[in-house]
């Protein structure tokens, strides 16, 4: 058995002029510096909040993206959900003067209706930039809020919806060697697609809550999942990104399937490569792409 560290997936001065010298501290502060995000499920939406230390950012720009670009690299950012928010406030930092983040982590993810995750996507030239995963498409209101400064992004959650259950890496039961090593988490997802919706809520890893429970989501380095069929009591899986297992004798796929196996209309799982390739595409069986074999 490996040691849990090789199991868990690695995820991704101001100055001015004038007849008085102004001191540099003074300057920082004058700019608005992220220092919290946190999100909550009220009655019809989810409520995103963020928080600055200082005045709220002048400009923000909210709006649906098709994808989501990190500033300055042009890298694609990843993100779970079916529709993408772009989160930009102008004239803000999201560090301090010695570098260090000073709102906390650059992932998170959210056990709500209709937010998922949270993603940092960019930090550069006082520009701070975010990406919300969304399980729809939603109308949703931005305002701001003071004493604390705050931006708050009210996300319209009219759909009805379903608990489901995601299956992440228990560390504590598998550093025992205790089965199964996972443990299921409550996740809400919209029906009928409840096993595309339970499927994307695992990608979405873990939130802050049960991480510090020890939970998390093994990638073996998939990056998401293309497709999802269920027909015949088989569930077919195609997954992005260029998997390997490290050695490992747990996967990704020892989440998926249990996963999917919740749903009565799911007997057998069947997992692909990006390139379309599994090992037993054929017959009442589980199957992984070779990749994903230790």
């Amino acid at each position: 058995m490996l040691p849990i560290r090789s199991l868990i997936a690695t995820t991704m001065v101001a100055t001015t002029t004038g007849l008085l010298a102004v001191p540099a501290q003074a300057v920082q502060q004058a700019t608005p510096t992220l220092v919290g995000i946190r999100a909550a499920h009220h009655n019809g939406l989810d409520r995103l909040v963020f928080e600055f230390r200082g005045r709220v950012p002048d400009q923000r720009d909210v709006r649906y993206v098709s994808k989501l670009i990190a500033d300055g690299s042009g890298r694609r950012v990843n993100a779970v959900g079916s529709a993408l928010l772009r989160i930009r406030f102008a004239g803000a930092d999201g560090h301090d003067r010695n570098g260090k983040v000073t709102y906390g982590p650059a992932s998170r993810t959210y056990a709500l209706p209709g937010l998922i995750q949270v993603v940092n996507t960019g930090d550069f030239e006082a520009a701070l930039t975010f990406g919300a995963g969304l399980a729809w498409r939603a109308p949703y209101r931005v305002y701001t809020l003071t004493r604390p400064s705050r931006v708050v992004i009210d996300i319209a959650t009219p759909h009805r919806t379903v608990p489901v259950r995601a299956h992440f890496l228990d560390t504590a039961r598998y550093e025992t060697g205790r089965e199964p090593h996972t443990t299921g988490v409550r996740r809400p997802v919209i029906p009928p697609a409840t096993a595309h919706g339970a499927l994307q809520r695992l990608f979405a890893g873990p939130t802050q809550a049960e991480k510090a429970h020890g939970l998390r989501f093994v990638s073996s380095r998939a990056t998401g999942f293309s497709r999802l069929t269920v027909k015949n009591g088989v569930a077919r899986v195609y997954l992005t990104g260029r998997l390997t297992s490290g050695g490992s004798t747990f996967t990704v796929a020892d989440q998926i399937r249990p996963t999917l196996k919740q749903f009565p209309s799911v007997k057998w799982v069947k997992i692909y490569d990006a390139g379309g390739h599994t090992q037993r595409p054929y017959g009442p069986s589980d199957s992984v792409p070779e990749s994903l074999e230790p």
